[in-house]
């Protein structure tokens, strides 16, 4: 057994757990941090993901004995919580990102890294983004993932408010067959 003290989303975290057991496993089963998915458990489809020391990685496949003392660990749940969404997530919302909302976390978790490292990203880039770090949705068809993180890009850099960019809904309409965000998509963005 390991006991590891890191920095998970901002909190110094102590836990014990096998050498061999699995970073998702830890996060989820442990720590309560069950926004952080598993759907393949072979490191294939990114849900999963998560930052570990300012590097992406999938937490299934990632075992404890590579886990460091004051390593920082950033889950879907770190990014932006209901009060604070990062840009990331109101444009997931917005754009209709999260549809299925499994793999949300990992896009999310994914899109932020890429933000961090590249506010200006072009479309090619986020798709190649996406295909290198191994973020797989069977729902959307990617143009909704690509046009949330081109718009969170425009957030980042300050060039447009989220007021701005929020969808309202028309004085006497209905939300039914609207294109505004879905009653879930606040859960499915912030990993609760």
């Amino acid at each position: 057994m390991l006991k590891r003290t890191v920095m998970i989303n901002g909190a110094k975290t102590t836990f014990v757990a096998d050498a061999e057991e699995k970073l998702s496993d830890v996060l989820r089963k442990q720590l309560g941090l069950t926004g952080t998915k598993v759907g393949c458990g072979s490191g294939e489809c990114g849900t999963c993901t998560v930052i570990l020391n300012g590097k992406l990685v999938r937490s299934c496949i990632t075992k404890i004995k590579k886990i460091e003392d004051n390593d920082e660990i950033i889950t879907v749940e770190g990014v932006g919580s209901k009060d604070n969404l990062h840009p990331v997530q109101i444009a997931w919302m917005v754009h209709g990102g999260a549809q299925c909302g499994f793999c949300t976390p990992g896009f999310i978790v994914s899109s932020k890294a890429l933000l961090d490292h590249n506010n200006n990203p072009t479309r090619e880039e986020v798709r190649d983004w996406f295909q290198k770090n191994k973020n797989l949705c069977r729902c959307t068809g990617y143009q909704p993932l690509v046009d949330a993180v081109m718009d969170a890009a425009k957030l980042v850099r300050g060039e447009m408010s989220v007021k701005e960019f929020w969808k309202k809904i028309p004085e006497g309409a209905s939300l039914v067959g609207s294109s505004l965000p879905r009653p879930s998509a606040m859960a499915k963005v912030t990993g609760t």
